[in-house]
């Protein structure tokens, strides 16, 4: 028999109680990057999405660096060595502050750093993880083009021998850092297979315009690469791979960081719906005593739970290297989709109010639409899904 005691107080924001589900250390992780998102994000995020633009990226990095964040799963090289629940742990407070502030730490770390960590060459890895890790140096990650982006396999780009060096034509698409960074990992065409490139951003050749008027994501740098005979040493190659599984290993990466990320958007928008339902008064009450109200909240807070849950599981599986690509489709498909449908309910309990950037829900309503079709589309996943399931591909 089970020994009584008192269960704790119910948390709204915790409905299912995941959190005794964590262990001390994540749960020290979870408190350190939210103190940071409270002192350096929250009171500025809004105005820097409103004004499109995110300032003194190179600060934020090394704030970064200093507790850990960058490249936090990896180990050695200046890297915290971290677990990849508390990786998502923290991806998790990141994107509750916006998910353009989680795409930078993401794209650093489990892009542009995984990279060089998983496939590059010793020199490679000593020249550019420390100072990535610490934040001093900045890294964004090329494989979307303006004309390939779920089928990288017919990706433009090329790259072509001249002598002992490689020349390098191309353009990127919607690249995360790209404008500020110091080194980007760029995935070309050879005449062979498909290879990835370390690039220092000062090469000849190598330019990255930044992407204005968007609607989403404004609090993040997206710009276009540009490489126009872009020449590089021959060890400027990724050596340990060919083809696709380079760069899809390190979707793999960021795409579970999504899996967490997402459930912080819809915290915040479930929080913040919750605090307006109780002060907002309609008919004589708040409005958060109304039934239509409250089956709002139990829906948002049931797919909340869900999803943190699903995400603490696949951050376990994980840690113990039984994580399969399916299963991180599985997630994103599933918590992105969930997410922008909180943000969505919660939005109407706000009203008119609602959209103004005076309250986080219609930022985080339009970062996650671009959530939903970055690092694989809701087709794309939903047919990852399906070939697992039948066996069958359904790609083509």
């Amino acid at each position: 028999m089970s020994t009584a005691s008192t269960p704790p107080a119910f948390d709204p924001l915790d409905p299912a109680g995941v959190d005794a589900l964590l262990t001390a250390d994540e749960l020290a992780v979870r408190s350190s990057v939210r103190q940071l998102c409270d002192d350096q994000i929250d009171p500025y995020v809004a105005e820097w999405f409103e004004a499109g633009e995110l300032p003194d990226v190179r600060g934020l990095a090394k704030e970064f660096g200093a507790l850990g964040l960058l490249g936090m799963h990896l180990e050695g090289y200046g890297c915290a060595g971290m677990s990849a629940t508390e990786y998502g742990i923290a991806c998790l407070e990141l994107e509750a502050s916006d998910s353009g502030i989680r795409s930078m730490v993401s794209v650093q770390g489990s892009l542009a750093m995984y990279a060089i960590w998983r496939w590059g060459s010793e020199e490679q890895k000593q020249a550019w993880l420390p100072g990535m890790a610490a934040g001093d140096l900045i890294g964004c990650f090329g494989l979307t083009e303006p004309d390939h982006g779920s089928d990288p396999g017919n990706m433009r780009t090329r790259a072509r021998r001249d002598g002992d060096d490689w020349i390098l034509d191309g353009r990127k698409m919607w690249i995360t850092n790209g404008s500020v960074a110091d080194v980007a990992v760029v995935w070309a065409q050879t005449d062979d297979k498909i290879r990835g490139f370390v690039v220092p951003t000062d090469t000849p050749g190598f330019s990255a315009p930044v992407i204005k008027h968007k609607m989403s994501l404004r609090a993040s740098v997206t710009s276009e690469l540009v490489l126009d005979g872009v020449r590089l040493p021959a060890d400027a190659v990724l050596p340990e791979v060919s083809g696709l599984k380079g760069p899809l290993s390190c979707l793999n990466e960021a795409r579970y960081g999504i899996v967490w990320g997402a459930m912080g958007a819809a915290r915040s928008s479930i929080q913040a719906a919750l605090s307006y339902a109780g002060e907002r008064e309609q008919f004589g009450k708040p409005i958060a005593g109304f039934q239509l109200t409250q089956e709002k909240l139990a829906n948002m807070a049931l797919e909340y739970s869900k999803g943190v849950l699903l995400a603490l599981h696949l951050g376990r599986a994980k840690d113990d290297g039984r994580l399969r690509p399916e299963h991180v489709s599985l997630g994103k498909l599933n918590n992105v989709r969930e997410a922008i449908e909180i943000c969505r309910t919660a939005r109407t309990i706000l009203g008119a109010n609602g959209i103004s950037l005076e309250y986080p829900v219609i930022r985080h309503a339009n970062n996650l639409e671009s959530v939903l079709t970055y690092e694989g589309t809701v087709e794309m996943h939903t047919l990852v899904v399906g070939q697992a399931m039948t066996g069958l591909a359904a790609f083509r």
